[in-house]
């Protein structure tokens, strides 16, 4: 069975140009989306063999966050910081155990692209929302509010 990619759009962060890009924090806003995400997970079950993150500060403290509902650490994947593509998922998943998950916590426009790339469906990622894929096809695709409806809040 192919493994299932999640991806996960890192939370609302501050403004462009507040600081740098690599240092955009998450807003309290963004830290509710990241915990959201993780309890959402956990009540539908999903695990993860790992949970790579971009190193932008607004993407780690999400995947952190979101590891904090579920335990774990992220793992720091440089290629996540921009440019991302389907080879490197690929790459990604080759080490998945056959039928595991993985989460990718990322950005945009690579995470929608990704998708459109390994699925043929042409979505817009919001910040703080999840997508799935397996055997190339796009298995869930939620909103932050649908994301705070699944994790019971």
């Amino acid at each position: 069975m192919a493994g299932t990619l999640w991806l996960l759009r890192h939370g609302d962060a501050e403004p462009h140009g507040a600081v740098s890009d690599f240092e955009r924090r998450l807003t309290a806003r963004g830290e509710h989306q990241s915990r959201a995400a993780g309890r959402a997970f956990a009540r539908l079950g999903v695990s993860f063999e790992h949970v790579y993150s971009s190193p932008r500060v607004r993407a780690l403290d999400t995947a952190r966050l979101l590891c904090g509902e579920l335990g774990g650490k992220p793992v720091v994947h440089e290629p996540l910081a921009g440019g991302f593509d389907e080879r490197d998922a690929a790459e990604l998943l080759a080490a998945t155990e056959p039928g595991g998950s993985l989460l990718l916590v990322g950005h945009e426009p690579d995470l929608s692209r990704l998708v459109a790339a390994l699925t043929s469906s042409r979505i817009e990622m919001k910040k703080g929302g999840i997508a799935a894929i397996r055997g190339g096809r796009l298995i869930v695709l939620l909103r932050p509010r649908e994301v705070e409806l699944v994790a019971g809040l």
